[in-house]
């Protein structure tokens, strides 16, 4: 895999790095993020989501809700990117965030 794209956001405290084979629009891709302040990760605790693709992260939390899903994180725009997730919890206790494939193309310009 190679370094496709890397944002500092100092006033939240994070670095994304998104690593791939190929460009993001057209192949899977890893967000990998490091959190200011953290020396160590421990096997586990490092793991965040999986991230899918959706046009509208609000019907997409509707329709997890209607099949009895539980949402962790209500749909609308992450602070200092405003690209609009949702994110849920799979009957195993994985956590999954649907993106909006509008705000993430945007944010490969």
């Amino acid at each position: 895999m190679e370094l496709l794209r890397k944002r500092d956001n100092p006033e939240y405290k994070y670095t994304i790095a998104m690593m791939g084979y190929g460009p993001e629009d057209k192949n899977a891709v890893l967000e990998l993020t490091y959190n200011y302040g953290v020396t160590e990760y421990e096997k586990g605790n490092g793991y965040a989501q999986m991230a899918i693709g959706t046009d509208d992260v609000y019907k997409t939390a509707e329709a997890i809700k209607l099949c009895g899903g539980k949402i962790t994180r209500e749909p609308g725009p992450l602070p200092g990117i405003n690209t609009k997730i949702t994110a849920v919890l799979d009957p195993d206790g994985w956590k999954t965030v649907f993106v909006d494939n509008i705000d993430f193309l945007k944010e490969l310009e």
